[in-house]
C-alpha cells in the first residue's frame, strides 16, 4: 500500500488524520531534524496500521513536509 503523508512535526501529540483514501496527516511530537521525525513517522504508522516498523518505509520526501509511504501488510 502507498500512501501520500503531510507531516506535521512539534505537534502537542502524536496522532493520525485520515484526509483520503490514500492520503494522511501525520502530527508528530518528534522535531524534524537529525531524523527524528522520519523515525517517529516509521513508528507512528506501524503502530496505526498493525504492522512492524521495518514493513513501512519512506519512498519519497525524505527531508520535506510532503512524503510518499509505502506500507507492506500481511506479513
Amino acid at each position: 500500500m502507498t500512501l501520500r503523508v503531510r507531516v506535521i512535526p512539534r505537534a502537542r501529540v502524536n496522532k493520525v488524520e485520515e484526509l483520503g483514501a490514500d492520503s494522511l496527516k501525520a502530527h508528530l511530537t518528534a522535531p524534524a531534524q537529525d531524523n527524528k521525525a522520519n523515525k517517529a513517522l516509521i513508528e507512528l504508522l506501524a503502530d496505526y496500521y498493525g504492522v512492524k516498523k521495518k514493513q513501512v518505509s519512506i519512498v519519497r520526501g525524505e527531508k520535506s513536509r510532503d512524503k510518499v509511504v509505502e506500507i507492506i501488510m500481511g506479513r
